[in-house]
């Protein structure tokens, strides 16, 4: 039974170098596409070079796994096994992360057993929605979910002070914490708020101020926003 090297040999000894170029240049050019739109549709927070590097590399390793491999199952299964003694570790990724990182794996796929074409075709294709689902906002909420941190003197009763203006301004909204700071002279109230998009929050923060006395007022996102 042959081993790893010796199939990998024979497969490599049929291959032309002409294929394997041209396999490269593919993938290279599909690479920076999928890099190339994820550069272009990502906001400047979210953007990681890291990632576009790998968009671009991905491919072509991948295509170049599949040319050496071939189609001999038993190579195949003893690569996979190679593979699995060596632990990838990196930060979670959100869902647009991942599906980036599939796409140039699929493209690298479909370069490695020759489909040039075909991976041309489905790369523009999925690039393309993606532009578009961006530039339409297909699927971004109406409604923004927010910190509300009040501070109130300690000689006001919170109990349903601030119901009636975040009534009129939000959507939803609950009381998540209740705290004391500066040595009790103060408290800290903390509420989960969804403001429809365009809310005024000028106006929305000038109201609260006018009944905590003035104090401090924080509104933050309670999540960043993952757009695709």
């Amino acid at each position: 039974m042959l081993n790893l090297t010796e199939l990998l040999t024979q497969n490599m000894a049929a291959l032309s170098l002409t294929q394997v170029l041209v396999t490269i240049a593919s993938t290279v050019m599909l690479g920076l596409i999928i890099g190339f739109t994820y550069y272009k549709t990502t906001a400047a927070g979210d953007y990681s070079q890291a990632l576009f590097n790998t968009m671009v590399m991905l491919p072509i390793l991948i295509s170049l796994i599949i040319l050496f491999i071939g189609s001999n199952v038993a190579g195949a299964f003893s690569l996979a096994g190679a593979f699995s003694i060596i632990r990838f570790r990196s930060a979670p990724g959100n869902p647009k992360d991942i599906s980036y990182v599939l796409f140039a794996v699929a493209a690298g796929l479909a370069c490695g057993i020759g489909f040039y074409v075909y991976a041309l075709v489905f790369t523009v294709i999925i690039c393309l929605l993606i532009v578009v689902f961006r530039a339409v906002k297909l699927g971004v909420p109406k409604t923004d979910s927010y910190l509300l941190k009040i501070t109130i003197p300690e000689n006001l009763n919170f109990a349903g002070i601030f119901d009636e203006i975040l009534g009129e301004y939000a959507n939803n909204y609950s009381l998540t914490k209740i705290k004391t700071a500066d040595m009790g002279s103060v408290f800290e109230l903390s509420y989960d708020v969804i403001l429809p998009n365009g809310t005024d929050t000028k106006a929305f923060m000038d109201k609260i101020r006018c009944k905590n006395g003035n104090l401090t007022v924080v509104l933050s996102l309670a999540a960043t926003k993952n757009e695709f």
